[in-house]
């Protein structure tokens, strides 16, 4: 089955509207960033985040989920899963190997004086950003594995934000200033064509039966 020919065939199931949208969003999607959560406990909060990743074009988010298990409610989310790819890992360390190996740079977001301004920081190489709990924020073990850490500046008495609101802000920024440089932050054709191809399949009421009658007219 030729892949370029089914989306053509496929596209015919969707309004030109939409097939132009996916263009577009694809343009602007990144993989240059990307988002890890550890170890979230309400369910609400990973979902925000996986909704902030699809609204400012992080196209991964990674979901530690040791110590409570699946934390995604579809609700919270508003379909936003449909669009982010989301990977799932036992623990953290699993995870920062996977993303080291591509390439990534493990930074971690962390109130600490010695963490550096977000308005400060500046790209260099691909990036990893890992969010903690509401309470505990991010283990010991990833911040000792972080090759650098960022927190959002704050002049009240709070010392934090809820998770899902510091994800909203680090990643706004960061995904603006980086679609203003000159590094290799947009997905690869491969990569657009194939999300394409996702994304369409995802938007077209039965297609298993689509997909079957066009494997019978090959």
């Amino acid at each position: 089955m030729r892949e370029p020919d089914l989306l053509n065939y496929l596209e015919t199931f969707i309004t030109p509207q939409r097939r132009q949208r996916f263009i577009d969003i694809l343009e602007l999607r990144t993989r240059y960033i990307t988002v890890a959560v550890e170890d979230v406990f309400q369910m609400h909060n990973s979902s925000a985040v996986i909704r902030s990743c699809e609204v400012f074009g992080i196209q991964d988010c990674h979901l530690i989920e040791a110590r409570f298990g699946k934390r995604l409610d579809k609700n919270i989310a508003l379909g936003a899963q449909q669009w982010v790819d989301a990977y799932s890992y036992p623990d953290s360390l699993s995870c920062i190997k996977v993303l080291r190996e591509k390439g990534y740079k493990i930074v971690a977001t962390s109130p600490h004086t010695d963490s550096c301004l977000l308005d400060e920081y500046e790209f260099d190489a691909p990036l990893a950003l890992f969010f903690g709990t509401e309470k505990e924020g991010l283990s010991e073990e990833v911040l000792r594995e972080a090759d650098e850490t960022i927190k959002i500046p704050m002049v009240g008495f709070t010392e934090s934000l809820n998770i899902s609101v510091a994800a909203a802000i680090i990643l706004q920024q960061l995904s603006s200033r980086l679609r203003k440089t000159d590094l290799p932050w947009g997905l690869s054709e491969e990569e657009k064509f194939e999300k394409r191809l996702d994304w369409t399949k995802k938007s077209i009421k039965h297609v298993a039966d689509i997909l079957e009658r066009y494997k019978r007219q090959l």
